[in-house]
């Protein structure tokens, strides 16, 4: 692989790729838990590397909150391609909406420093509209193209009513919470067979 001054770039070293994606994943847990532990020496504690290795991959801790974020948006659109493929056309939005739940107790663990990064970056706000949008709209889609679900309802609505859940219990165990109010969502949103009562 040859840079654009023709030289040859090096390619990543295979424990600095396994380094840096043990640091994604312990970031991912470590904020995901939130609270006063969630600093960058309990994710490098984590991830068992020094912290001098954390900031060798990420230079500042909004570099390694906005690679945080970055991943787990691909995480939800990757997972939809797979949902299409591996489950019901309901079933597959029920387990997406359900994997959100998950992706925002990340996000709520560093909404501070996601704030400061979004504000300076409106191009990780739009990234992230798009990447979820897109997903969303093509598990509905097949959903309502199915009979499964009702077609009165769009992606945006889908993720704002997500959103709400999420954002409106703060309680400690919210996330089992917010579980069973999607599943309800989702219920709702299911069609009923003709002649069976709902």
């Amino acid at each position: 692989m040859e840079d654009c001054s023709g030289r040859t770039a090096k390619r990543p070293r295979a424990d600095a790729v396994r380094n840096r994606e043990r640091v994604l994943e312990a970031a991912k847990a470590v904020f995901n838990a939130g609270g006063p532990d969630a600093s960058l020496e309990a994710v490098a504690r984590r991830a068992g590397v020094g912290i001098a290795t954390l900031y060798r991959h990420f230079p500042t801790r909004e570099a390694l909150f906005e690679a945080v974020y970055r991943r787990e948006v691909e995480h939800l659109a990757n997972l939809a391609e797979q949902l299409k493929v591996e489950a019901a056309p309901a079933e597959a939005l029920r387990i997406w909406l359900r994997s959100n739940v998950e992706f925002v107790a990340t996000k709520k663990g560093m909404s501070v420093a996601l704030a400061i990064v979004a504000h300076s970056s409106s191009d990780l706000s739009a990234y992230t509209f798009d990447r979820l949008t897109k997903a969303v709209r093509e598990l509905l889609d097949r959903a309502v193209a199915a009979g499964e679900v009702r077609a009165d309802i769009s992606p945006e609505d889908l993720l704002r009513a997500l959103v709400g859940m999420c954002y409106m219990n703060d309680q400690p165990g919210w996330q089992a919470s917010v579980l069973r109010l999607v599943d309800v969502f989702v219920d709702g949103l299911c069609r009923v067979p003709d002649g069976k009562a709902p």
